[in-house]
C-alpha cells in the first residue's frame, strides 16, 4: 500500500476498500487470533550519574528485558558510539558500558558527558534509558589553603581548605603528616574546611589537607594550630565560619556551620523561617559540636531560611543561609499501553512532578517526537496522535528532566486490523472513533456505498457532511457510518463515527482554515463495513489571518539598567507586519509595561539594577495583534550598591579596640550580590590619615590596635564585584583611657532627676561614682505604677533622655541602671506625675430660674427652683446636680455656705432665728456649669421662749376686795426680745 498510496489518494482508497472487504471474509475465530498481546520490554537497570578521576575505569550500568534478547547500543551527548573500533570503551555482556582509563585534560575531555543506553528488538521497537552524566574531577587544585591560627583550650577553630565541588569527596586531613583519626570533635565541612571543637593541647600541630585523585596525593600548604591557655578575660564574640546557602535533594544530608568564638563560651541555637528548631538529638535536626546544624534525610518541606544565633554574655551575632530542596522528576501517571485502529486518535497520558518543574519530551522507538499537525502535546505533558497509520506502532516514552535528574516511562502502541475488535482499554486512551461500531461480524451481504455525500455547511474550522443511505439498504435504520478524512496530499486518515444508528450527517471540527480536505463515508451493518463512497474534496473558508509568534526572541543585559531584546520576523506573517509591541514586567510584579517598536530589536532603559525581568513580543498586521512569543527572562547586570549599610553602631571594647556592627543596605539597593564590606577609620584629630580594612560578608568587625583615650571615626561601605558603594556617615567613639574592670556589673548611678511634662518626662542622671568599672550604657525602665512595662537603652555617654508618649495626669515609676557586658547594675528609682491637660472651659449652662425661699421655722427655709434646660415635665434623666449657696444679708458677711442637690428643691437647716438670708442656685452637668441664679430672700421666724417666767407672786389689793395683783420675773432663756 505505501508505494501505491504515494501515487494518488483515490487509488489508495480503492485498494483500502478492497482490503477491508477481504478482511471481513475471515471468520470470527481468525479475527480474534489477530489480536497481538503487548510485549514486556523495559530496563532492569539504568545508568546513574558517576564521578570519576582521570585514569580510572568507569562502568555505566544498563540491562534490558524482553522475550527476544535486545541489542544494546550507547549514545554519548546524543550521538551513537562506535564501540567496535574503540580500544578504551567496551560493551559488557549485560549491556553495561566499560570505559577504561578515563581521559581528561584541559583541552581534551572525550569521556566526560551525558550517556544513554539504547535497547532495540528488531520488528518490535526501541527504548532509551534515562540520561546519566559522567563527571571527571578536574586537576587537583586548592581554591584556598590552610592558614596558621590559634585557639584557647576548650574553644573552636576552623582550618580552611577549599576545593571545587566535584573534588570535595576526595579531600582528607592530616596532622603532623599523619591521617586524622575520626572523632566527634573533628568535622570536615561540605566545602572541605576542618572544624575542631573543644580544643585541647594534643590538638596543636601542623595541619594540611590532601587530595586523593589516584596516584600521588596532592597536598596543601601546612598551617600551624596553636592551643592557648584557658581564656579568663571577656573576649569579643566573632563568627569564624558562618553558614552558606545549600541546595540538596530529598534524602541527602545538609550541614550548616555556625562556628562562633568568644568568652564566655558562646551558645548557639537555630531557627528556620523564624521558628525555633528542636535540636535535642531525637529528630532529623542535630546540633553538632561547634554550633553546626546537621539535617539528616532532607525533605522537601525543610526548605527555607535558616538562622544561627550565637550568644555570649550580652553579645549576640546572627547569620542566615538558605536551604533549597530540589526534587528529581517522578511520575504521578505513567503512559499506558494502547490498542487502536488506523485513522483513530489516541492520547498517551504522562503526569510528572519535580522541583524545579520538569520539562517533558516524547520519544518514539528511540527518536524524539517533533510536534506537528498530527503529533501534539496536550494538557501540558500528554502526547496526542491524530489519524493513526500503521507506521505509528511502536514504543513511546515520556522523558521528564529538570536540573537535578531525569526519568523515563514508556508504553506500547499496537494498531489492529479494522475488523478486529479492540480489547477494553482505559477510557482516556482513545479520543475519537470508539470501538462501538465493531460488533462481531457474521456472514452476509455488506452495505453498498452511501449516496450523495455533500458538504451542507462549510466554515473556517468545521464542515458538516450529509448523505443518503446506500441503495442496498434505502431505509438505513440499522446502519452506522464512519467518516474518513484527511488533508489533500496527506495519506494519514482520521475517522469520525456517527453517534447513533440511522444518522446520516456529521460535524467534522478542529479543521484548518483555507485548507482542502478529502472525505469518504463507509456504512456498516451487522455483517461489517461496506463499500466506501467516492472521495469528496471540500475547502474550508479562509479566516482573518493574524501574525504568528516572532521566532528566536533573545534578551541580554547591556548595563545594570538596560536590556536589549531581539527577534525575527514571524514565519506566518499573514501580510505585512506593521509594528511590534514589546511587553516587559519585573519578576514578582503583576503589571506589564509595553512599548511600540518598528524594527526587530529594542533596548529598554531605566530598569532596576540586578533585577529579573520577563519580556515577550507581539507582532501586528492590518488585522490586529498576533500570537505572543513565549516569555524570556533576563537579569540586569550588577553594579555597585546604591545605598550605604544601615544602623552602624560602635562599641568600645577596651583601651585598644572598638567593635563595629551594621546591617546591609536596604532591600532593592544592593545592585548585585554583596561580596564584602569596606571599613574606613581615622582619628578625629587627624582627618587626613585614613586606614582601610576589607572584610567578608559578616555584619560586624572588631578593630584592634587603636590608641588609648583617642576618639576615632568610622564609616562602612558595601561592595559587589563591580566595586564599592556609598559609605555611611562618619560615626565616632573614644577608646578608654585605661582598661577598665568588666568582671562585674557597674555600680548604681550617682543621681537621678525627673521633670514631668504633660505627655513626657525628662530624665537626667550622673554616672556611678566608681569610674573603674566599664559602663556600656544605661537602661531606663518606666511604667504606670511599675517600672517594668517599658525599657530603653542608651549610650554610655548620654546623660539625659526624654520619655515620650505618656498619659497626662498619670503616676509613673522610673528606674535607671548602668550596664556592661557582664550585666545590669543596681537600679535607682524615682517617680513623677505627668501634668494634666489644659482644656478650655466648655460653654456654660443656663442658670436655674424662679428661685423661691419658703420659711418653715426659726431655723429652716425650703429653696425651690425651675430648670429651663429640662423638658416641660421638669424630669431629671441625666447626671446633673444643683448647688445651693446662702449667706446672711449683712454687707460685711461675704462667706457663703453651699450644698448639692439632685432634685429641684433643697431644705436649708441650721439657720439663725429672726435673720434675713439670701439664696441662689447653679446647675452642673459633666464639665459644664451655669452661672448663679438670681437671689431669693427669706427671714427665719423668731424663736419661742423655752423657759417660763420665774418668781411669780399673787397679792390682794387693799380696798378692792375683787382685785388681786400678780408679779413675776422674766424667763431665764428668753431666746430673744420678750414682746409680751
Amino acid at each position: 500500500l505505501p508505494g501505491i498510496c504515494d501515487i494518488s489518494t483515490e487509488t489508495c482508497w480503492s485498494i483500502k476498500t478492497e482490503w477491508e472487504k477481504h478482511s471481513l471474509a475471515l471468520g470470527a475465530k481468525n479475527r480474534e487470533s489477530l489480536v497481538r498481546t503487548f510485549t514486556p520490554f523495559y530496563f532492569l537497570v539504568e545508568p546513574l550519574d558517576v564521578l570519576s578521576v582521570r585514569g580510572a575505569s568507569v562502568i555505566m550500568n544498563c540491562s534490558a528485558h524482553c522475550e527476544s534478547p535486545p541489542r544494546i547500543e550507547w549514545k554519548k551527548d546524543g550521538t551513537f558510539l562506535n564501540l567496535v573500533s574503540d580500544d578504551r570503551r567496551q560493551l559488557l555482556p549485560d549491556g553495561s558500558l566499560l570505559i577504561n582509563s578515563v581521559v581528561h585534560s584541559k583541552h581534551n575531555k572525550p569521556d566526560e558527558g551525558y550517556y544513554q543506553c539504547v535497547a532495540t528488538v528488531d520488528s518490535l521497537g526501541t527504548i532509551v534509558s534515562r540520561t546519566a552524566k559522567l563527571t571527571v574531577a578536574g586537576l587537583p587544585r586548592f581554591t584556598s589553603q590552610p592558614e596558621p591560627t590559634s585557639v584557647p583550650r576548650g574553644g573552636s577553630a576552623v582550618l580552611g581548605c577549599e576545593v571545587t565541588a566535584e573534588l570535595a569527596p576526595l579531600l582528607r586531613w592530616e596532622r603532623d603528616r599523619q591521617a586524622l583519626a575520626p572523632e566527634p570533635r573533628l568535622l570536615q565541612l561540605p566545602g572541605g574546611a576542618l572544624l575542631l571543637t573543644n580544643a585541647s593541647d594534643s590538638d596543636a600541630g601542623l595541619y594540611r589537607c590532601a587530595l586523593d585523585t589516584g596516584g600521588t596525593p596532592k597536598y596543601s600548604d601546612e598551617a600551624e594550630l596553636k592551643v592557648l591557655p584557658d581564656a579568663e578575660e571577656p573576649q569579643s564574640l566573632v563568627l569564624l565560619k558562618p553558614p552558606s546557602s545549600l541546595t540538596r535533594l530529598p534524602g541527602q544530608s545538609a550541614v550548616f556551620p555556625c562556628v562562633a568564638q568568644g568568652f564566655p563560651p558562646p551558645l548557639t541555637r537555630w531557627t528556620r523561617n523564624e521558628e525555633e528548631l528542636p535540636t535535642d538529638g531525637s529528630g532529623r535536626f542535630q546540633l553538632l559540636p561547634g554550633g553546626v546544624l546537621e539535617i539528616r534525610d532532607v525533605a522537601e518541606a525543610d526548605a527555607g531560611t535558616f538562622t544561627c544565633i550565637a550568644e555570649s554574655g550580652n553579645d549576640t551575632l546572627e547569620a542566615q543561609a538558605e536551604l533549597t530542596v530540589q526534587v528529581p522528576p517522578t511520575f504521578l501517571k505513567r503512559p499506558a499501553n494502547i490498542y487502536a485502529h488506523e485513522s483513530m486518535d489516541i492520547v498517551f497520558e504522562c503526569e510528572v512532578t519535580g522541583k524545579p518543574t520538569p520539562t517533558v519530551k516524547w520519544v518514539k522507538n528511540g527518536d524524539v517526537v517533533i510536534p506537528s499537525d498530527y503529533f501534539k502535546i496536550v494538557k501540558e505533558h500528554n502526547l496526542q496522535v491524530l489519524g493513526l497509520v500503521k507506521s505509528d506502532e511502536g514504543f513511546y516514552q515520556c522523558i521528564a528532566e529538570n536540573d537535578v535528574g531525569n526519568a523515563q516511562a514508556g508504553a506500547q502502541l499496537i494498531i489492529l486490523d479494522l475488523d478486529v475488535a479492540i480489547p477494553t482499554l482505559p477510557p482516556t486512551s482513545l479520543t475519537s472513533a470508539t470501538n462501538d461500531h465493531l460488533a462481531p461480524a457474521t456472514a452476509g451481504p455488506l452495505p453498498s456505498a452511501p449516496r450523495d455525500v455533500v458538504a451542507t455547511l462549510v466554515s473556517t474550522r468545521f464542515i458538516r457532511l450529509t448523505w443518503r443511505p446506500p441503495a442496498s439498504d434505502p431505509q438505513g435504520d440499522n446502519l452506522t457510518y464512519s467518516i474518513f478524512y484527511t488533508k489533500e496530499g496527506i495519506n494519514r486518515e482520521r475517522v469520525e463515527n456517527t453517534s447513533r444508528p440511522g444518522e446520516t450527517q456529521v460535524m467534522i471540527q478542529n479543521l484548518m482554515p483555507e485548507t482542502v480536505y478529502v472525505f469518504r463515508v463507509v456504512a456498516q451493518n451487522r455483517h461489517g463495513p461496506g463499500e466506501s463512497s467516492a472521495p469528496l474534496k471540500v475547502a474550508t473558508q479562509p479566516e482573518v489571518q493574524l501574525p504568528g509568534p516572532a521566532p528566536n526572541i533573545r534578551a541580554f543585559s547591556g548595563s545594570p539598567t538596560s536590556v536589549t531584546i531581539t527577534w525575527e520576523t514571524p514565519l506566518s506573517g499573514n501580510g505585512d507586519i506593521q509594528n511590534y509591541k514589546l511587553y516587559y514586567m519585573e519578576k514578582g510584579q503583576h503589571t506589564e509595561q509595553d512599548v511600540d517598536v518598528a524594527g526587530l530589536s529594542h533596548t529598554v532603559a531605566g530598569l532596576k539594577k540586578f533585577t529579573e525581568y520577563s519580556f515577550r513580543v507581539v507582532a501586528y498586521n492590518k488585522h490586529g495583534p498576533g500570537v505572543s512569543t513565549h516569555d524570556v527572562v533576563v537579569r540586569t547586570l550588577s553594579d555597585v550598591p546604591s545605598a550605604p549599610p544601615q544602623n552602624l553602631t560602635l562599641e568600645v571594647r577596651n583601651s585598644k579596640s572598638i567593635l563595629l556592627q551594621w546591617q546591609p543596605p536596604p532591600a532593592g539597593t544592593h545592585s548585585g550580590q554583596i561580596t564584602g564590606y569596606k571599613i574606613r577609620y581615622r582619628k578625629v584629630s587627624r582627618k587626613s590619615d585614613v586606614t582601610e580594612s576589607v572584610g567578608g560578608t559578616q555584619l560586624s568587625q572588631l578593630i584592634e590596635g587603636l590608641e588609648r583615650g583617642t576618639e576615632y571615626s568610622f564609616r562602612v561601605a558595601a561592595m559587589t564585584v563591580n566595586g564599592t558603594g556609598p559609605a555611611t556617615d562618619w560615626v565616632s567613639a573614644e577608646t578608654f583611657e585605661s582598661d577598665l574592670d568588666e568582671s562585674r556589673v557597674p555600680e548604681v548611678p550617682s543621681s537621678l532627676h525627673v521633670r514631668p511634662l504633660v505627655t513626657s518626662i525628662v530624665v537626667s542622671w550622673t554616672p556611678p561614682e566608681n569610674q573603674d568599672v566599664v559602663v556600656r550604657g544605661y537602661a531606663i525602665g518606666y511604667g504606670i505604677g511599675s517600672p517594668h512595662a517599658q525599657t530603653i537603652k542608651v549610650d554610655y555617654k548620654q546623660r539625659y533622655y526624654t520619655i515620650e508618649n505618656l498619659d497626662p495626669s498619670s503616676h509613673y515609676v522610673i528606674t535607671l541602671k548602668a550596664f556592661n557586658n557582664v550585666g545590669e547594675g543596681i537600679p535607682l528609682y524615682e517617680s513623677a506625675v505627668t501634668r494634666p491637660h489644659s482644656v478650655p472651659d466648655p460653654s456654660p449652662m443656663m442658670p436655674p430660674v424662679g428661685v423661691q425661699a419658703s420659711i418653715l421655722s426659726h431655723d429652716t427655709i425650703r429653696i425651690t427652683w425651675a430648670d429651663n434646660s429640662l423638658p416641660k415635665n421638669q424630669k431629671i434623666t441625666d447626671a446633673r446636680f444643683y448647688t445651693v449657696r446662702w449667706k446672711t444679708n449683712i454687707p460685711a458677711n461675704t462667706k457663703y455656705k453651699t450644698a448639692n442637690a439632685t432634685t429641684l428643691s433643697y431644705l436649708v437647716t441650721g439657720l439663725k432665728p429672726n435673720t434675713l438670708y439670701e439664696f441662689s442656685v447653679m446647675v452642673t452637668k459633666g464639665r459644664r456649669s451655669s452661672t448663679w441664679s438670681m437671689t431669693a430672700h427669706g427671714t427665719t421666724f423668731e424663736l419661742v421662749p423655752t423657759s417660763p417666767p420665774k418668781d411669780v407672786t399673787v397679792v390682794s389689793k387693799e380696798g378692792k376686795p375683787r382685785t388681786i395683783i400678780v408679779n413675776w420675773q422674766p424667763p431665764s432663756e428668753a431666746n430673744g426680745k420678750i414682746t409680751g
